[in-house]
């Protein structure tokens, strides 16, 4: 049996990824701060089954001890959310780069066969546009704070319309956020280390991950769980732009699915591999969405009409690399999980701190 390290295995992705490794008869170690912003219970969201070792993933010492006896790596430890990245620069670099770093660099020397690291569809920046006579555009970029001759979205080189099309892997990376700066370090690093050492080093570009299990009292967590705590205090969704802005939404089990191909399949090496569900959905639907399922259909989304300081307008997923090289298929998809999903709500609770949030961005001019 071969043991299997999961940096950040308590956090919600984390967990499900150690369970669905548990349950092919994996032995599995995790490697856990457990930091009050994510953990509410920490006692809880160790799960059952894997050994772990409590540490920051930047404390070397603690970090060796936890690669002891291990074959594979899975690096999921990391700060998530674009907002809070934009002003808590140093914590998020800290954790998601110099973290990796150190793990990277106490991996020398052992008999390590795969490390696979979660990156994000953030280190896209705008996701893939076609303009008008179809040609496919390399970048497209908004300015800051300002809206175009098309409205919100994001106009072509020459200043004519484009159409979001699913963005595949060859789409250059471009950062517009600190979030995303840190995850395409964390995901070069990993793969850089990988060609110098002969690690097979594989990269799962997540798109919206939700299900069950998120932070839902952490207003940096992810659309869909700041959608949920609102609604369950029986408050609308607060959304930026128009609403319109599209975006690819995975679920948990099948995100934890992937990590567990992506840790044996031979051809994946060396790869960035999209993970999604291959579906756009506008921000304002899914919003309604939501509120239908949680019995809650009369809570309009609050619609702002502002701009957050390093969000983009539309990016949803081309999975046709996940699906020949892992053999990766969704199979929970949005539409068939919001009732599952309103229903752990209900009986999880959520403390509403989207307000906070907001009030955060807009001391700092964040918003505009």
């Amino acid at each position: 049996m071969k043991r299997i390290l999961v940096t950040g295995g308590c956090g919600f992705i984390g967990r499900h990824v150690v369970e669905e490794l548990l349950a092919g008869g994996h032995e599995v170690r995790i490697l856990d701060a457990l930091i009050a912003q994510v953990h509410q219970d920490a006692d809880t969201d160790v799960p059952a089954g894997a050994e772990i070792v409590r540490a920051d993933v930047r404390d070397g010492s603690a970090v060796r001890r936890a690669l002891d006896g291990v074959t594979k790596v899975l690096h999921l430890a990391a700060e998530v959310g674009v907002g809070q990245s934009m002003y808590e620069i140093a914590r998020y670099v800290g954790t998601n780069d110099l973290g990796t770093a150190v793990l990277l660099e106490a991996m020398i020397g052992l008999p390590i066969e795969r490390v696979v690291v979660a990156s994000s569809m953030s280190i896209y920046g705008e996701g893939r546009y076609v303009n008008e006579a179809g040609d496919r555009l390399e970048v497209v970029r908004r300015s800051a704070g300002s809206t175009s001759a098309h409205g919100w979205d994001p106009a072509g080189p020459d200043g004519g319309a484009v159409t979001p099309v699913p963005t595949d892997e060859a789409k250059p990376a471009d950062l517009q956020s600190i979030y995303a700066l840190t995850k395409y370090a964390q995901e070069r690093q990993v793969l850089i280390f990988g060609r110098a050492y002969g690690v097979d080093a594989v990269a799962l570009r997540l798109f919206n991950v939700f299900g069950a299990g998120q932070a839902l009292s952490n207003p940096y967590t992810g659309v869909l769980a700041n959608f949920a705590s609102r609604l369950a205090n029986h408050q609308p969704p607060t959304i930026f732009e128009d609403g319109r802005q599209r975006r690819d939404f995975v679920h948990v089990r099948d995100v934890a699915r992937a990590f567990r191909l992506a840790l044996d399949e031979p051809q994946a090496a060396g790869e960035a591999i999209n993970i999604g569900s291959g579906r756009s959905y506008s921000i304002a639907d899914v919003a309604r969405l939501l509120a239908r399922e949680m019995g809650v259909p009369h809570i309009a989304p609050e619609i702002t009409g502002k701009v957050r300081s390093g969000d983009i307008r539309n990016c949803f997923a081309d999975i046709s690399k996940a699906k020949r090289l892992l053999g990766f298929e969704p199979q929970h998809m949005l539409e068939g999980s919001l009732e599952d999903f309103a229903r752990w709500v209900r009986e999880s609770g959520a403390i509403d701190r989207g307000p906070e949030m907001r009030r955060q961005l807009e001391e700092r001019g964040l918003v505009s």
